[in-house]
């Protein structure tokens, strides 16, 4: 809908919503700018404090996306009339919690009234201008690592269900409330050629990979066998825990997806599985792949060497 308005011209405005990239930045002095983002959604898991946590996670993960550190943010809050108010406490203290985790400040927000509720944050970072880590940039010849497993969406929807295995949600839960920032900030302060960088989140794997080539004037290739899966993500893909998002995402996207025989039908549905406080999606120069890789690993965090950026080419992705 934003393609469909009068675009504003504005010189300050480095990355606006041009590529769908994961956050605006706009430059406010010639070593600074401004990273800004905002999410919010309904409630993935029971417990209110591990809910706050996670949509603060996924919050936050569009600033370290971008390259940024985050710096203040302002809490989003939907909730119903008559709900008991520790509820909202519990979901408030958990987001809390990860923001001072991040060092960023809430300095304030807004709630209304809602039969539904939902949470989350606007988020705004710094960057530096020539430090900006957008989803266009992807080289032929890149390396690509994912830094969390995938099938947050599945689960999430057998956890409504009341079918999911507790040790599915422990591992998910897990994954939903680790920050990015030990990824983004060795990232930062390190010369590795890292030339694009995003989060996957909502449109899944396949979605965030189309908007990293068209961005980019690339294709991908994939490694089936490398792609990092959250314990129990295929079996909820089997017992049929698909949420609408997948589908949703399948649709638009599957037309620039090419697939080799050997790819089992459920990789074939998680790789538009959407994420919920998603790993970051590196495009790096292949010479720095692997001690890049060793040095997150090193850090606690998972670094999974997933495929590889090639010339532009129809499809636009392969899965191998």
């Amino acid at each position: 809908m934003l393609g469909k308005l009068a675009r504003q011209h504005d010189p300050s405005v480095l990355v606006g919503f041009d590529h769908a990239d994961d956050a605006g930045v706009y430059q406010i002095a010639p070593d600074q700018a401004l990273v800004q983002t905002v999410d919010f959604f309904t409630p993935i898991v029971d417990d209110p404090y591990v809910f706050g946590q996670i949509a603060a996670t996924n919050a936050l993960s569009d600033v370290y996306a971008m390259g940024g550190r985050p710096l203040t943010s302002l809490a989003l809050v939907c909730f119903p009339d008559k709900a008991d108010l520790e509820i909202l406490h519990g979901i408030l203290a958990g987001g809390l919690s990860k923001m001072v985790e991040a060092g960023c400040t809430v300095i304030g927000g807004h709630s209304i009234r809602d039969e539904e509720t939902k949470f989350g944050y606007a988020v705004t970072g710094l960057v530096h201008p020539k430090k900006i880590l957008a989803n266009g940039g992807a080289q032929p010849g890149d390396a690509l690592i994912l830094t969390k497993p995938l099938g947050t969406g599945v689960i999430s929807t057998a956890i409504k269900k009341g079918l999911a295995d507790q040790a599915w949600i422990d591992a998910a839960v897990q994954s939903m409330t680790m920050l990015n920032k030990q990824a983004a900030e060795l990232i930062a302060s390190r010369e590795y050629q890292v030339h694009a960088m995003t989060d996957v989140t909502g449109f899944g794997l396949i979605g965030h990979t189309r908007e990293m080539a068209l961005a980019s004037g690339v294709a991908i290739d994939f490694s089936s066998k490398d792609i990092p899966i959250l314990p129990g993500a295929l079996e909820c893909i089997r017992a049929g825990h698909v949420p609408g998002g997948l589908k949703a995402n399948r649709e638009f996207a599957e037309c620039v997806v090419s697939y080799e025989s050997g790819v089992s039908a459920e990789l074939k549905t998680l790789v538009f599985d959407p994420q919920t406080a998603g790993g970051l999606l590196i495009s790096v120069a292949r010479k720095d792949c692997e001690e890049l890789a060793v040095e997150l690993r090193s850090a606690g965090v998972l670094a999974a060497h997933i495929g590889k950026v090639t010339e532009s080419r129809k499809p636009l992705i392969r899965i191998y």
